[in-house]
């Protein structure tokens, strides 16, 4: 009789420990990174105006985007190892401490009076390069507390939240620009990221999760021990980084999403950071009523824009979270047709007759992008080794990041040879082959 219970119970399935309580450790974390997401993009965009504001220099604004953004991709790629390799709830806190600290110290100069542009730019790029840590991390974090069959809907449910700050934050940053001084705008940053940090730090990270870095850590393979720290830790983070480029290389689903992400951020992405250009030549002294709003300046059209195409993400986020989990049975078929939806309306934004129809089919963009989105993610964090996670994640980052600006040295200066609404119809033609590989890579 005891052999035979035994046996039965040898026999029973092992439950996940993620299963227990998983709702209020993503509630922690996903609450969190809300606030924390929120102070740093009002930060984000009170910097970047008044530099616009004081400055009036299309250098000063090029280097605000090189030390804003760009860090972010490169620290990434080594940000994704560190993922993989230490425990991700102390990554994903300690780049908000340093961020805040390096922003009370910014705070503190604007007060007194000796801020500068050299100031400025170093601490723009220590806040990006804490993104460069924090983003692989908080991706990699979500699979270790949430169910293998949660995944897509807290990942939908995350795009939401980056959807909803943008356009909470903008709107926020131009009133409090306006109101307050700006070292006092700096520490709403410093505020949300105490508040984020308290937030994660509640968070009881299950037994598993909490040991399979530690296990992952065990498994690599060691560094030269008669070498100098410095220099071992070097060539392991390389050894890393050549480890998941292969590791991504070899798993198909994997490799579309990586590269699908970045194909599509060259192609389509970087048109859409021209609608600037777009707005001002095509639809100048072109005025709309919507009734509740006549928009008739070019500060008005530029911000319908950015609302637009938010409103889509935020509305695609809705839908991805409650009757997309539901229905989606191949989540590669949904970024594949995601990155082609993506496609035809970039070349819709190209080809719209008139203002009306161009935010109607911006909005659709937008809800094409969360359709991708929540899948990604989901499939990088369901189909990667416990062990590559954060390096597949940091892959992805650096691709995306790149992929924009490297879009930008190509379609900028066609945009100044040939009509803008060309670029946007190339640009988008281009994405189908993408969404044509990463079905083929399905299979």
């Amino acid at each position: 009789m005891s052999q035979h219970t035994q046996s039965v119970s040898s026999s029973e399935p092992e439950t996940d420990p993620r299963e227990n309580g998983w709702k209020p450790r993503v509630a922690l974390l996903l609450t969190g990174q809300a606030f924390s997401l929120l102070g740093s993009s009002i930060v984000q965009y009170a910097l970047w105006w008044w530099i616009a504001l004081e400055w009036k220099s299309g250098w000063s604004m090029l280097f605000a985007t090189v030390f804003g953004v760009l860090p972010q991709g490169v620290v990434s790629i080594f940000g994704g190892s560190m993922a993989d390799r230490y425990r991700r709830k102390p990554l994903i806190m300690l780049p908000d401490l340093i961020i805040a600290a390096v922003t009370i110290v910014l705070s503190f100069a604007f007060a007194h009076g000796w801020a500068g542009l050299p100031l400025l730019f170093v601490v723009l790029l220590i806040r990006s390069s804490g993104g460069g840590v924090q983003t692989p991390a908080v991706q990699s974090f979500i699979p270790d507390i949430t169910p293998t069959g949660k995944l897509l809907r807290v990942n939908s449910v995350f795009g939401m939240i980056n959807s909803a700050n943008m356009i909470v934050a903008p709107a926020v940053a131009a009133v409090l620009i306006n109101v307050m001084p700006l070292w006092s705008i700096l520490l709403i940053d410093v505020t949300t990221a105490v508040i984020g940090v308290g937030f994660v730090a509640l968070i009881r990270v299950p037994a598993k999760a909490a040991t399979a870095t530690a296990g992952a850590i065990a498994g690599a393979p060691a560094a030269a021990t008669d070498a100098h720290p410095i220099i071992a830790g070097i060539r392991r983070t390389m050894d890393d980084l050549k480890a998941g480029f292969a590791y991504t290389m070899r798993h198909n689903h994997l490799k579309g999403v990586v590269l699908g992400d970045g194909m599509t951020c060259l192609m389509s992405v970087a048109p859409l950071n021209l609608t600037l250009l777009l707005m001002t030549r095509e639809y100048e002294g072109i005025d709309l009523n919507l009734g509740f709003v006549n928009l008739t300046t070019a500060s008005d059209k530029l911000a319908a824009n950015e609302l637009s195409l938010s409103i889509g993400m935020l509305l695609g986020g809705v839908f991805m979270s409650t009757i997309g989990v539901k229905i989606i049975r191949n989540n590669m078929h949904v970024i594949a047709l995601g990155i082609a939806a993506v496609g035809v309306t970039v070349v819709g934004l190209g080809l719209a007759p008139g203002l009306l129809s161009y935010l109607i089919i911006n909005a659709l963009c937008g809800v094409a992008s969360a359709v991708c989105v929540g899948p990604m993610r989901t499939v990088i964090q369901s189909e990667s080794d416990e062990s590559m996670v954060g390096r597949v994640f940091g892959l992805d980052t650096t691709l995306a990041t790149f992929g924009m600006p490297v879009g930008m040295l190509v379609f900028a200066p066609l945009a100044d040879i040939i009509p803008i609404m060309w670029v946007f119809v190339a640009g988008g033609l281009l994405t189908l082959p993408v969404a044509w590989y990463v079905w083929k890579l399905s299979k």
